[in-house]
């Protein structure tokens, strides 16, 4: 009886190319998930200052009761507006200060 050889090469490529496929969506999944991940840090942040404003303006509510009264609450960059007019809130109203990031240059101006 004969017998064939068994060739490896192409089953050795395709296994190599296999590899390299899994390696790169391996790596890309690290980078997203990081990316993510301070992407949830910096939410979390901006909802905790945000929460944190909520609760002072609800004092302030507390502390006012059927007054009048307006109050400009600011922490970290964002401010809540607080308007009371007979013990009824006419504004409530939450702003993030906006400063430009000047890192990267003016993209749109031909130097």
């Amino acid at each position: 009886m004969k017998q064939t050889p068994v060739k490896l090469g192409p089953l050795a490529l395709l296994l190599t190319v296999i590899s390299i496929c899994l390696t790169v969506m391996a790596i890309l999944t690290y980078v997203t998930a990081g990316a993510d991940l301070r992407l949830a840090e910096k939410y979390a942040d901006t909802v905790s200052r945000r929460y944190a404003l909520e609760t002072e303006g609800q004092e302030l509510l507390r502390d006012l009761g059927q007054g009048s009264g307006e109050a400009v609450l600011e922490r970290d960059g964002a401010v809540l507006t607080v308007r009371v007019e007979n013990g009824q809130v006419t504004e409530w109203r939450h702003e993030v200060l906006w400063t430009e990031n000047d890192d990267i240059g003016n993209l749109w101006i031909k130097d």
